[in-house]
Order: C-alpha cells, then sequence, then structure tokens
C-alpha cells in the first residue's frame, strides 16, 4: 500500500455502542485528525441523518461534522438518481431518513393505488418490520417493482446486545420475489468508490476500519483498501474463523489504530 492519507471509519461498534463513546475512541480520533489524515465517517446506519449523526458524536467529544459522514441513505440516494430517475419509491425503514433522502420521490403506502410502486427500498430494521409491511413489499416486487436494500447487515450491537437488522427479512423477501435486491451500503464497491471520493485518495492510501469483518473490512479489502478490524461491537471469534477472507490487520479497538496507522505510515515511507 502507499502511505496513509485517510481513514475510513465505521461508527456503531467501532466508535459507539447505542451511541455511547468506547473507551478511548473520542482521544484516537483526536490523535488521527491532529496527525493531519483526512477523516471519514461511513455508516450503514438508517434510522438517523447525517446531521443528527453528526450532532450526537460531537455532543459526546468526536471532532467530526456532518461533512465528515457518509449514510447508507446518502449514498442510496445518489444510485436511485443515477439509475432510477423519476421512480416512485417506498421506502421500509425505522426511523426518519427523508433529508437524506433528497430527490427521491417517496410515495406512502395510500398513494400507490393500483399500480405498484417503481422502487421498493429497504432501509434498517426495526418495529416497522411486521408482517403487513414485509408481505405489502412482497406485493410490489411480485407486481415487477425492483428491489433496493441499504445493506445487508443480519444484525447490530446495543447496549442491550445484538438486535436483529434488515439481512434477517431481505433474504426472505429475495428468496419469496424471486429476485435480488441491489445493495447499495457497504458491503457494495460502489459505496466504497464513493467513500474515496469523498475524501480525495485512492484505494491503496486509505484505512478502512470496522466490527464486520465480512461489510465493512473484507470488502474495503475487495476495493483495494486496507482492512482493519476491531474486536469490539459485533465482533464474534467464530464469524471471524468462519471468514471467507483474512483481514489485513485486527486490533482489540480503535483505541489502538493510531499506534497501527504510525507503524503503517513509517513502514511506507521506509520503502520509498
Amino acid at each position: 500500500m502507499g502511505s496513509v492519507r485517510a481513514v475510513l471509519i465505521d461508527i456503531d461498534g467501532v466508535l459507539t455502542v447505542s451511541w455511547q463513546p468506547l473507551p478511548g475512541t473520542v482521544e484516537a480520533l483526536r490523535e488521527i485528525r491532529a496527525a493531519g489524515l483526512r477523516v471519514a465517517l461511513v455508516t450503514n446506519t438508517t434510522s438517523r441523518t447525517r446531521a443528527s449523526i453528526a450532532h450526537t458524536l460531537a455532543d459526546a467529544g468526536f471532532p467530526v461534522s456532518a461533512d465528515d459522514i457518509l449514510t447508507a441513505p446518502a449514498v442510496t440516494a445518489a444510485h436511485l438518481a443515477e439509475h432510477f430517475p423519476g421512480a416512485r419509491c417506498v421506502l421500509l425503514n425505522s426511523g426518519d431518513i427523508a433529508e437524506d433522502l433528497g430527490g427521491v420521490t417517496l410515495v406512502g403506502e395510500d398513494e400507490g393505488g393500483e399500480s405498484a410502486p417503481d422502487v421498493v427500498v429497504v432501509g434498517g430494521a426495526g418495529p416497522e418490520f411486521g408482517y403487513a409491511a414485509l408481505d405489502r413489499a412482497f406485493g410490489y416486487l411480485q407486481r415487477g417493482a425492483r428491489l433496493v436494500a441499504m445493506h445487508r447487515n443480519l444484525y447490530w450491537r446495543t447496549d442491550r446486545g445484538l438486535r436483529l437488522d434488515t439481512g434477517a427479512f431481505l433474504a426472505g423477501l429475495e428468496k419469496a420475489a424471486r429476485v435480488e435486491a441491489e445493495i447499495t451500503g457497504k458491503p457494495s464497491a460502489a459505496f466504497f468508490a464513493a467513500a474515496l471520493a469523498h475524501v480525495g485518495v485512492g484505494a491503496d492510501e486509505a484505512v478502512m476500519v470496522g466490527d464486520d469483518i465480512e461489510s465493512d473490512v473484507l470488502a474495503a479489502q475487495r476495493a483495494g483498501v486496507t482492512g482493519v478490524l476491531v474486536r469490539t461491537g459485533k465482533y464474534l471469534p467464530q464469524t471471524h474463523r468462519d471468514a471467507s477472507g483474512t483481514p489485513d490487520h485486527v486490533i482489540d479497538s480503535f483505541a489502538d489504530l493510531p499506534a497501527l496507522l504510525r507503524e503503517l505510515r513509517g513502514s511506507a515511507q521506509q520503502q520509498l
């Protein structure tokens, strides 16, 4: 890899759990900023807007603004504008993210009439993912709607333990309707391309830090980005052992990242 110029960072399970900072993460991010590295917080979180996330993190002491954050909803909006311009979309999601879906035509359940929407957009799981909502989405897909999902995460960690996420329901929708969802957030290559463009560096100049070995770390490595797995958040030894590949680096927590970055940057300088 080249000299590290930017760090892509997952939020949930890496910097925070249930939006509370993990030990040492605020100080570590401040140190990374002070070193002059570019930073992007890249998250599949679909329950909050970029502005809301930035406000919560800043209140906790993290040196971030909304401009530092790239969310799956924001990338999804760009994907829909490019591939489905003018499409009528039904959103199945837990949380209000309309602000980050600028330009997307969202229709409510009572606005579809007898015609199906053009696209079913699936965000993050929550109470809204009940039988009635999933069955309506199934009906739309049977009638020709396309399926776009912001991610395939099976679960995430909260202060109450692991909780089911979208991927657990998405697999059933795909199999029942005999369709395959287009994924816009991590682990899609398009998401990492957008993140690299956001920080303005090449893949060999970036590091991705995440707690999801498949969607965060190995997906980044397939995009040419150095992957760093943290043993916090949703990390489980079994998923690490059973993963489809090997992370470039594994550290106990984000608090250990500054030391790793110093090592990587020193090695790159010695190779010049």
